[in-house]
């Protein structure tokens, strides 16, 4: 079927036809440095050619030998006494539980020789199992370099002999003088720490448990006070919902506690039941990009709009689109549900219409992960400002950054007689406090989580603690025990009381599972709601002329893990820039306050800069970024960045906590001014040209799916590509062969099958490929060169219904409405412009490994040549740095190595250190400079599998071959697995209709293939 759709990565190659040809021949910006490698006068004139680069160095191995000689000898001690469960060569995996205060997830770590190297989700968890990108970076965290390595008093170092009797002495004095005890702690769902705790308040009558979070979820867990009457978050599933409308809500990022990505991707398989999805936002979040329509509105006016909404199922409405709204979910019924975020008002009014659908999406489960609550933590203001509080112990939490209040709440600590923290780095409460001990990375800790109802995960050390950290638990403990009691052993204590919780149980075989039934029986149901306070409420959030939504990107989060190099490198999935935050503004904004993004002659982006205030708040030197699809009037800026003192990676970007409230997450009376600056942003989508051809991301209607032929002569959505002969015939692609077929028979032939209509674009892919196979970070001014070293990318398109000339509308015949779409459906009118509401399209493009490879025909050196499993393999002591292969890739995805970005001051990440390098994967070798690099399909993952089924004297079974991004891929988008196995689930991908080629039509017979994107709505065609 002849598309009526066009596709773009960016508004400059929609403006600029011809830019496409321009990265093209901007496709390497820097030529081979081959004056460094020459010897001689370094006066006389450098006019080596890449034709002399090859000559000097030779096609022999007389380079490789001598960069050999050059190699350090490392001397090893063997074991003593070698640990029984320690196999050198051999991984261990260890059941464990994620959890830093702000993420959760039951999680498998994989560890070599005693240290751990990559997260991996444990399948017994099921959804609580899933892991995003923070969950998978978690583990180079466990290895900063900048963390806090030993106790502190008065800002020495000291012993925690000595902490302690500090720390006793306030706590003595504080119990003596009748003034309070508070233990300040992020969101701490462990039912041990809470019984924990209560030991410690018996000891010291006076304490408090306060909870205080960067995110809290205040306005989540108010409206679920109001509705259910319990503080705790309603759980969702969306396994078997047909529509779902969302009002804000990013339930696909950081809404609710919990992801709903597992059971949204089981609802969205294409077919009769097919769940559509609606958005109505302000910024283009993850969510929204996933959405079958998406409707941009100013935050008020989405308030507005769930209003009517509600009216409108409760008596009536005379809003055209709400009545649209109303009229799908009344259809729907209880397989409907609607989901709202941005303040206690707006999901107050979502919970009331999903009871009145009898939504079956709402489980009557409960997630416990979040406890904040608003009057509690403003009572613990009010004790310390009335010098109330004797003693306050803060749990890894800073309110001086993450609060608007921050400078309010540094003042208040004055008046506290004894401030001490547990701190990851040092930051403003590592600053105003008197004693400070380095927390326990989760990974070096014992401990305990219910994450939600029926729920029971227990955590667990899997490397013995780097420096002298000490938990808050272990801490506790002695402050109640006195020094060197025996009852000071928390795991003894976890045991006693997990084994309560347990039941039948044994403790070892809950710890080797890791993830249990048990926990907390806590249900909810609908118990209240003032559907009419809730109105008022909304009501009364008057409009203004830009309205600020703040929001978390899917790496950083709220912010704990923002020194963490992997997440700050890791582009967002939706404006495909890493290392920074910025301002979204919709094109016909900026283009009113006179603002732009640029692209110079490297094809690198630059922007404006702008200072933005909002009432006494006010931030200067932000960056603007111009986003297709923001709506107009508002503004979009994400939390978690600009920690000063936290780290040299952390200090990236601006801080917005500033502007957040604590509850409602949207700003109004915003105003901004230019300063007259430009800003250089890392960019990743414009480099990759994909030699200018553009139908890549297949898209097509779910009305087409299920009722046209995918392969129809005149309408088909995904026709088998024909080369017509001199004799007329046509012949399918796949048929014509420029050489001869090998015997791909004999063992395990592997296939990658990736779903376009289940990737989310969420990069827990990038990670955990980043994670197995030591791909370095390049840093900000690399990524800004178009150098990153991703093996693995997730290219986002644009798509929009194309655009024609008014006078070409008239003379089709086209009224009003047709020319500009219903307001339900702008996608629908062809005068709009494509960069004011476009579709997304998320593809994770890797190496194809092509069967008829170009990259293998080219290389000189044959150092990249083709595997008898269907890999394209890397030998990278035989590559000289040609780069003809990646001239002649046209996928892009190969990489070269313009550094050593090791042991190099260049690049002080964690492969500059001793401690960061312990994240390696020894299976897998650091690549030097010089050489190309690229996806192996995790050739060292394979051939384990197939050598631990060979010593087991078995078949290797379908599901067992899997690589990092297949492992790490929460909503099965990527599939891996044995072509020669009949039964295996990727050769019955392969015959899908949806399935199709990337490129097919030039010939190289890729190992990888794609399934189309099915939306869930009709399309108008024009």
């Amino acid at each position: 079927m002849a598309s009526n759709k066009i596709q773009f990565r960016s508004i400059h190659e929609l403006q600029d036809p011809t830019l496409t040809k321009r990265l093209a021949q901007k496709e390497f910006h820097d030529e081979i440095p081959v004056d460094e490698i020459r010897s001689g006068d370094k006066n006389s004139p450098v006019n080596t050619t890449r034709r002399d680069f090859l000559k000097l160095l030779g096609f022999s191995t007389a380079a490789v030998t001598l960069a050999a000689c050059e190699a350090p000898v490392v001397k090893t001690i063997p074991y003593v006494v070698k640990p029984h469960d320690v196999i050198p060569g051999v991984a261990n995996y260890f059941a464990s539980t994620y959890f830093d205060g702000a993420d959760f997830a039951s999680v498998l770590v994989k560890t070599r020789e005693g240290r751990p190297i990559k997260i991996e989700a444990n399948p017994a968890a099921n959804e609580l199992g899933k892991t995003n990108a923070r969950a998978q970076a978690s583990v180079l965290s466990l290895y900063d370099n900048d963390k806090v390595k030993q106790p502190k008093l008065n800002g020495k170092d000291e012993t925690f002999d000595k902490v302690d009797d500090e720390v006793l002495k306030a706590l003595n004095n504080a119990g003596t003088s009748g003034k309070k005890i508070v233990v300040l702690s992020h969101s701490f769902a462990s039912p041990t720490f809470k019984k924990l705790f209560g030991d410690f308040k018996t000891k010291y009558p006076s304490a408090e448990l306060v909870t205080y979070d960067a995110l809290p979820h205040a306005a989540n867990l108010d409206a679920a006070q109001e509705v259910f009457g319990q503080r705790a978050l309603p759980v969702y599933d969306l396994t078997n919902s047909e529509l779902v409308v969302s009002f804000q809500a990013d339930f696909l990022g950081d809404f609710n506690a919990q992801s709903l990505e597992s059971s949204y991707a089981a609802a969205r398989v294409p077919g009769e039941n097919m769940l559509e999805h609606i958005q109505i936002e302000s910024n283009l979040s993850l969510t929204g990009a996933n959405s079958d329509t998406r409707i941009p509105l100013k935050p008020s006016a989405v308030n507005k709009l769930l209003v009517e909404v509600y009216n409108g199922l409760n008596g009536g409405t005379s809003d055209k689109v709400a009545a649209d709204l109303v009229k799908r979910l009344q259809e729907k019924g209880n397989k409907a549900v609607v989901l709202a975020d941005g303040s206690k008002a707006a999901i107050v009014l979502s919970h009331l219409i999903n009871q009145k659908l009898n939504s079956t999406a709402f489980t009557g489960k409960a997630n416990f992960l979040k406890e904040f609550d608003g009057a509690r933590y403003q009572e613990f203001l009010g004790w310390m400002n009335a010098g109330q509080v004797g003693v306050l112990i803060a749990n890894n939490v800073n309110p001086i950054y993450s609060s608007n209040k921050g400078e309010d709440f540094k003042k208040a600590l004055s008046k506290v007689g004894f401030v001490m923290s547990f701190s990851e780095k040092k930051n403003e409460m590592y600053d105003a406090s008197k004693v400070v001990i380095p927390v326990a990375n989760w990974l070096e800790s014992w401990g305990d989580i219910a994450p939600q109802t029926g729920a029971y995960s227990l955590m667990q050390p899997t490397i013995q603690k780097i420096f002298k950290p000490r938990q808050l638990e272990e801490s506790l403990l002695v402050w109640i025990n006195g020094k060197g009691s025996e009852l000071n052993n928390y795991y003894d204590y976890l045991k006693t009381n997990a084994t309560a919780l347990l039941g039948a149980t044994p403790f070892n075989q809950a710890l080797y599972n890791g993830f249990n039934a048990g926990g907390v029986a806590t249900t909810l149901a609908y118990a209240g709601g003032n559907a009419a306070q809730a109105v008022a409420d909304l009501g009364n959030f008057k409009a203004s002329e830009f309205e600020l939504k703040l929001y978390t990107k899917t790496a950083i989060g709220d912010g704990t893990q923002s020194n963490n190099p992997w997440l700050q490198e890791l582009p967002d999935p939706i404006s495909r820039l890493s290392w920074d935050n910025y301002l979204t503004i919709s094109p016909a904004d900026a283009k009113t306050l006179g603002l732009s993004n640029d692209l110079n002659g490297r094809m690198q982006l630059n922007g404006d800069l702008v200072t933005l205030t909002a009432g006494n708040v006010k931030l200067e030197n932000i960056p603007v970024f111009i986003q297709p699809g923001q709506a107009q009037g508002s503004l979009g800026l994400a939390l978690g960045y600009g920690k000063k003192s936290s780290g040299k990676v952390a200090a990236t970007g601006i801080n917005a906590y500033p502007l957040f409230d604590g509850n409602n997450l949207v700003v109004t009376n915003v105003k901004i001014e230019k300063t007259g600056s430009g800003h250089e942003f890392a960019g990743m989508q414009l480099q990759n040209t994909v030699m200018g051809r553009y139908d890549i991301a297949k898209e097509v209607s779910l009305a087409d799916f299920i009722n046209v032929p995918f392969n129809d002569p005149k309408n088909g959505w995904n026709k088998p590509i024909e080369y017509h002969t001199i004799t007329g015939q046509a012949t399918a692609a796949r048929k014509i062969d420029l050489w001869n077929s090998y015997d791909d028979t004999d063992g395990p032939h592997f296939n990658m099958s990736v779903d376009l209509n289940a990737c989310t674009g969420c990069g827990a892919c990038v990670i955990a490929c980043q994670a197995e196979n030591n791909v370095p970070v390049v840093g900000k001014d690399e990524v800004r060169m178009s150098r990153d070293m991703y093996w693995l990318r997730i290219d986002r398109y644009y798509s929009a219904v194309r655009k024609i000339q008014p006078a070409e509308a008239v003379a089709e015949g086209l009224d009003v409405p047709g020319m500009y779409g219903h307001a339900f459906d702008k996608e629908s009118g062809i005068l709009n412009h494509p960069a004011d509401n476009p579709d997304v399209i998320f593809q994770p493009v890797m190496c194809q490994h092509c069967n008829h490879a170009p990259c293998e025909t080219v290389c000189p050196v044959a150092a990249t040549s083709h595997g008898k499993q269907g890999q394209n393999q890397m030998a990278y002591n035989r590559c000289v740095g040609t780069r003809y292969c990646a001239n002649n890739c046209p996928y892009k995805v190969r990489r070269f190595n313009w550094f050593t970005y090791n042991l190099n001051d260049k690049f002080d990440y964690n492969q500059n250190n001793d401690l960061g390098r312990m994240v390696l994967n020894p299976d897998v070798v650091v690549r030097t400079r010089g050489v190309m690099e690229k996806c192996s399909m995790c050739i060292q993952m394979t051939q384990q599998t197939i050598l631990e089924a060979k010593k087991d004297g078995r078949k290797v079974e379908d599901g067992e071959f899997q690589t990092a991004c297949s492992k790490a891929c929460s909503t099965g988008a990527i599939q891996f697995g044995d072509m020669n196995d009949k039964s295996s689930h990727v050769r019955k991908l392969f015959a899908s209709n949806r399935r199709y080629i990337l490129l097919e039509e030039i010939g190289t017979k890729p190992n990888v293939f794609y399934h189309t994107k099915v939306r869930n709505r009709k399309e108008n065609k024009v």
